[in-house]
């Protein structure tokens, strides 16, 4: 399994980091792995705004169509 080793973390990350794995019951390694991991699941913004810009795309509905399924639905009640 790959290895991740952060050089000059501040003192106060650290801590930081540390009371909240303490808070969690679990070890600083067990809690960054989390992290980490939901992190790497998660697309940045980049990556979902590429996403969406691949997909195709989708017929605008115009305001008067609008109007017109709303008064539609009225007529039917």
């Amino acid at each position: 399994m790959p290895n991740v080793l952060i050089r000059n973390l501040d003192p106060a990350v650290h801590s930081v980091l540390t009371a909240r794995a303490e808070a969690r019951g679990q070890s600083l390694q067990q809690y960054l792995t989390a992290e980490l991991t939901e992190m790497a699941g998660k697309p940045t913004l980049t990556e979902l705004i590429e996403e969406i810009q691949q997909q195709p795309a989708q017929p605008r509905i115009s305001p008067d169509d609008i109007i017109s399924a709303i008064h539609e639905g009225r007529e039917g009640r």
